[in-house]
């Protein structure tokens, strides 16, 4: 006769529950945390100086005013309009740009096993760990030298630069994905490789470029030193960022302009990006599994 079984799988039904039940509640501290910064933006650019200072915490509905969002947009010391312009402009320039180089390279590296493609693919991965900040000194120099330093066309040059080691090693991984025979059969079909490129792999590769074009919008509209720098004050140009640096000040006190300018500067991308997050997911996870 038998002994008697412990109740094994409760007892591991119920050590998994708490292991869950321990997961949910960090992740839930961790997003409360990160959604802090953002409450107290939204939330401070409807309110007088006084109650920022005072409860920059509280929700009162009866305290909140449209007023210093609408200041901050007729700001004369910085528009905004035409910051989201140039800034907007400079997003798609740069994505045209680094879009428009990094497919056919990557198609290259992706399709051939010579070593050269191989450490080409490591060249540029090594890019991705070099901080735009360093070579920036250099980079001044050099569009200096060829009479582009503050001009949009330099910076935008530059930022397409940076962007392109990120968006080469992408693409390469996922047109790794994509069987060979695609292109084996529009070779026989007489296609060269501008056609297996353009009408074969191209289409192919839909959710990756809404990815790396979502990605990338978001690098440059952030980025503050390279216009900062590049443009600098002379050549009339300034991004959303470089504006709100402008017009707010590194050491201003007057909260009802700060906290109004922050929030327009923030929200159109941070709109796009709540739209467009499920490509974004979508796109990054298309190579995971072979199809």
């Amino acid at each position: 006769m038998s002994g008697v079984q412990l109740p094994a799988p409760r007892r591991a039904a119920g050590r998994q529950d708490r292991h869950s039940a321990a997961w949910y509640l960090t992740v839930g501290v961790l997003c409360l945390l990160m959604l802090i910064p953002m409450y107290l933006l939204v939330v401070n650019a409807f309110k007088d100086q006084q109650d920022i200072v005072s409860r920059p915490f509280a929700l009162n509905p009866a305290d909140l005013t449209v007023r210093h969002l609408v200041d901050a947009w007729n700001n004369p010391d910085f528009d905004i309009a035409y910051g989201y312009l140039i800034t907007f402009a400079l997003v798609l320039c740069v994505n045209a740009v680094a879009l428009t180089v990094c497919v056919p390279a990557a198609y290259v590296i992706a399709r051939s096993s010579r070593l050269v493609f191989r450490l080409a693919l490591l060249f540029f991965i090594s890019g991705m760990f070099i901080p735009t900040q360093v070579i920036l000194v250099p980079v001044i120099f050099v569009l200096r030298a060829v009479g582009l330093m503050g001009t949009f066309p330099g910076l935008v040059l530059f930022m397409a630069s940076t962007t392109i080691p990120f968006t080469i090693f992408v693409f390469t991984g996922f047109i790794r994905m994509l069987p060979k025979s695609l292109d084996e059969a529009a070779a026989i079909d007489g296609a060269g490789p501008y056609r297996i490129v353009g009408q074969v792999i191209l289409p192919l590769m839909k959710p990756i470029l809404a990815t790396v074009f979502i990605l990338n919008s978001l690098s440059v509209w952030n980025d503050f030193a390279s216009p900062q720098l590049i443009l600098g004050p002379g050549s009339g140009l300034y991004t959303v960022t470089t504006g709100v640096y402008a017009s707010v000040g590194e050491y201003s006190a007057d909260y009802t302009q700060v906290f109004p300018t922050l929030l327009l500067a923030v929200l159109p991308i941070l709109v796009v990006f709540v739209l467009t997050q499920r490509w974004v997911m979508s796109g990054l996870t298309a190579g995971a599994v072979k199809g």
